[in-house]
């Protein structure tokens, strides 16, 4: 049963700062292996089946432990769970910068990917302490350097791994986030459970789910390589297939599921759920696509640039990010979320197109991923406070965490379907796709963010629906 607590008491400025600080040191932590995955391949001899395993194991865990995340949050407490999940997340960022080989680096993943629940738990966190009007602007803020903190890991990745080694390329923003928990637990006063209904955790839920979220990977992931192998890949589309089936069919019968799939019928959150996953699958594309033009020789139709120069170039992008959602926060409490989401789609829309028409010269694409990573700021944060507003206080960590979710397997979905254009784009005997590829892929991801304003059409002007 459900209990009334006493008002959690306020929090200042330094309490959301800590916030704030953990989301950047996990932002960090979660963006390393992106842009360093050629330099972990030649140090660790890996195949490129390995390679991608290593690329998609922590979206996997991490979309399995955001909404349990959540749930747990709502039932005993933010701050009690973010403490004890941060520290299974340093745990897993010293066992990665300490792995000698990739078996301990996938085990040091797996632990590194329950980062992604502490955004749910932080929302429930300033949900709990801030008045409305206040925590909208508050999750905007640590929305937005959630994913500033992922721009500065992917920029600095490869020069600290270059320069001293992939093991401190681990274990630097493993101290930040050791660090920013520390405040965490020192500024945050402890906010009460709002679910108390006793109800143990759905284990067949659990499983059911990780079995449907690690065969949808190993398929995006591994898809292009088992089209010479037909009945394997098709043997994995079965059991995705009887996987999710299973889950939806036990998670609508259990007393207390883990992910409560009634959420999605509330317009709420399953038209954000809708929106975030095409806008995201549109992210993806300049997230991929930029650097791999950047680094495109400079004899062909690209720049040659190297990591250190693609860093740079991707600057004004991290810097787009990072102020993009206290911009959206304080949009959504003055304009209303559909006119956030429909200014962000049209500018992300513009951007791609952009990309596709114009990337002869470095500033096109500079601007052009720029305008993308506002965008998208603007967009996933407006989802996310929507979202969070939308329901009861106790239901924040299982609403936003489906949005969460749906933000990582869209990412999924989108770099596997860009990487695979190229792929299909290269002419035998070349390692160079062809200009057509890039085109193809940054005009397939504004087709699929200007879908989306089919569903914002159907979203009411204000927060609440």
């Amino acid at each position: 049963m459900t209990t009334t607590h006493a008002p959690a008491p306020p929090i200042g400025k330094a309490a959301v700062g800590a916030l704030g600080a953990l989301a950047v040191a996990t932002g960090a932590l979660e963006s390393v292996v992106t842009p360093t995955l050629p330099l972990l391949q030649r140090e660790l001899d890996m195949s490129p089946a390995e390679g991608a395993l290593l690329s998609i194991v922590l979206l996997v865990t991490g979309a399995l432990i955001t909404p349990i995340a959540g749930t747990l949050g709502d039932r005993y407490g933010g701050k009690r769970v973010v403490v004890r999940l941060m520290a299974v997340v340093c745990a897993g960022g010293l066992v990665s910068a300490l792995a000698p080989n990739l078996p301990v680096l996938l085990l040091g993943q797996v632990l590194q990917g329950a980062m992604v629940g502490a955004l749910p738990l932080s929302f429930i966190l300033v949900r709990a302490h801030l008045p409305a009007g206040e925590s909208k602007v508050a999750i905007g803020v640590v929305s937005g350097l959630f994913v500033g903190g992922a721009m500065a890991g992917t920029l600095a990745a490869g020069p600290v791994a270059e320069g001293l080694s992939r093991h401190w390329m681990f274990a630097l923003p493993t101290f930040a986030v050791i660090g920013a928990t520390v405040l965490v637990h020192r500024l945050m006063p402890h906010d009460p459970p709002r679910r108390t209904d006793g109800a143990g955790i759905d284990w067949p839920g659990l499983v059911l789910l990780s079995g449907t979220l690690v065969t949808l990977m190993l398929v995006l992931g591994l898809g292009a390589d088992l089209v010479a192998q037909p009945l394997v890949l098709l043997g994995l589309v079965v059991l995705l297939a009887a996987f999710g089936t299973g889950w939806v069919a036990v998670e609508r019968r259990a007393a207390s599921p883990m992910v409560d799939l009634r959420m999605l019928t509330r317009p709420a959150v399953g038209k954000s759920c809708v929106l975030t996953f095409l806008i995201c699958v549109g992210t993806s594309a300049a997230t991929y696509l930029v650097p791999q033009l950047f680094a495109v020789p400079a004899d062909t139709y690209g720049f040659g640039a190297s990591a250190t120069a693609i860093g740079f170039f991707l600057l004004p992008g991290a810097l787009a990010a990072s102020v993009a959602g206290p911009i959206s926060g304080i949009g959504v409490r003055r304009l209303g979320s559909r006119a956030v989401v429909t200014a962000g789609v049209l500018l992300m829309a513009v951007g791609l197109l952009g990309l596709a028409a114009a990337h002869t010269e470095i500033w096109h694409l500079v601007l052009g991923k720029a305008l993308v990573a506002l965008a998208n700021g603007l967009c996933v944060t407006a989802m996310v406070t929507r979202t969070a507003t939308s329901v009861d206080l106790g239901d924040t960590g299982i609403a936003t965490g489906l949005v969460l979710v749906t933000r990582v397997i869209g990412f999924a979905v989108g770099v596997q379907v860009t990487g695979a254009i190229l792929t299909a784009g290269t002419p035998s005997g070349s390692k160079i796709p062809a200009e057509s590829a890039f085109v193809g892929g940054f005009v397939l991801a504004a087709a699929v963010t200007a879908l989306s304003l089919l569903v914002v059409r159907t979203m009411s002007k204000g927060v609440k629906e």
